[in-house]
């Protein structure tokens, strides 16, 4: 007897998303997640600059926000550190990617392990590191003029973003046929030629997607550079803080809004031009290496 076709069938041992247990689940945690960002971002709307109590919708305290020179100034700092740490990272990050994919050398397993640590290491580790780094070590000349007064930001900066640029663009190259670059030099190109035109060509999309990775994180961080910044140089999350030490008003309610969007059309560009380049990181085998 034939089962009726607007009958559902029951989910298979497999299909853990149609059943509903881990569809509540699912809800609960993106309630939890996303449920004070939301409530963030409506009360940046609120007429009124009671955080509490809704009073109507308005776009003032938008225009307040984009109004403050304080806040447009310190905006411009982070986009003009973001600007610079994301080229760098972006150079240091693809060399150490394809140095690590195409060489074996001694202390390659400690390098690779070192490549790691400012990915795993706390913020607030990092941030103290930089901190007596550039009181110490490398005092950053004060009273320059911008940017050079960033100088020592836009270092702390690159010191955790190209790592992440080196882990998109090594899990691209583990999908690379090294037979192509083989090809290239049999026809006469050099080694930089065949970089070039084919090695360059195939990670692009991983270079764009750790480019805007690094920006990403270079924009909205905060804890490194709260601890490297100087008294002239402050940064657009620096700011907000700072604003949020004295009340939680819907202007402060704006910034972050604005910080937010910035960062998720960033991250979603990010993934978007990765795809699921990064599912055969580690799974090359070695085959890239030069013996």
């Amino acid at each position: 007897m034939s089962q009726s076709p607007s009958r559902k069938l029951p989910p298979a041992p497999l299909e853990y998303l149609r059943r509903w247990p881990i569809q509540l689940s699912l809800v609960v945690v993106a309630i939890f997640l996303y449920a004070p960002l939301l409530t963030m971002m409506l009360f940046s709307f609120n007429d009124d600059r009671s955080i509490t109590q809704w009073s109507g919708f308005s776009l003032k305290y938008y225009k307040q926000a984009f109004q403050n020179e304080s806040l447009i100034i310190a905006f411009m700092n982070s986009l003009t550190i973001a600007f610079f740490s994301t080229l760098i990272s972006l150079v240091v990050g693809a060399m150490a990617a394809i140095v690590l994919w195409r060489f074996r050398f001694g202390g390659k397993t400690l390098f690779d392990g070192t490549m790691a640590v400012p990915i795993v290491v706390p913020e607030i580790c990092l941030g103290v590191g930089m901190l007596v780094f550039f009181a110490k070590v490398l005092p950053w000349p004060q009273g320059l003029p911008w940017p050079l007064n960033l100088g020592a930001i836009i270092i702390a900066h690159v010191s955790f973003s190209f790592p992440f640029v080196a882990v998109v663009v090594r899990a691209r190259l583990g999908s690379f046929n090294r037979e192509l670059e083989e090809a290239a030099k049999d026809l006469g190109a050099s080694d930089f030629r065949a970089l070039m035109d084919v090695v360059i060509p195939h990670i692009q999309p991983s270079l764009i997607a750790g480019a805007l990775l690094a920006f990403t994180l270079s924009l909205d961080d905060f804890v490194i550079t709260f601890f490297t910044a100087g008294p002239d140089t402050v940064t657009f999350p620096v700011k907000v803080y700072s604003m949020v030490r004295f009340s939680v008003t819907p202007e402060v309610n704006a910034a972050s809004t604005i910080l937010i969007v910035v960062t998720v059309l960033l991250t979603f560009l990010a993934l978007k031009f990765q795809g699921s380049s990064a599912l055969t990181a580690g799974h090359d085998g070695g085959a890239g290496e030069k013996k």
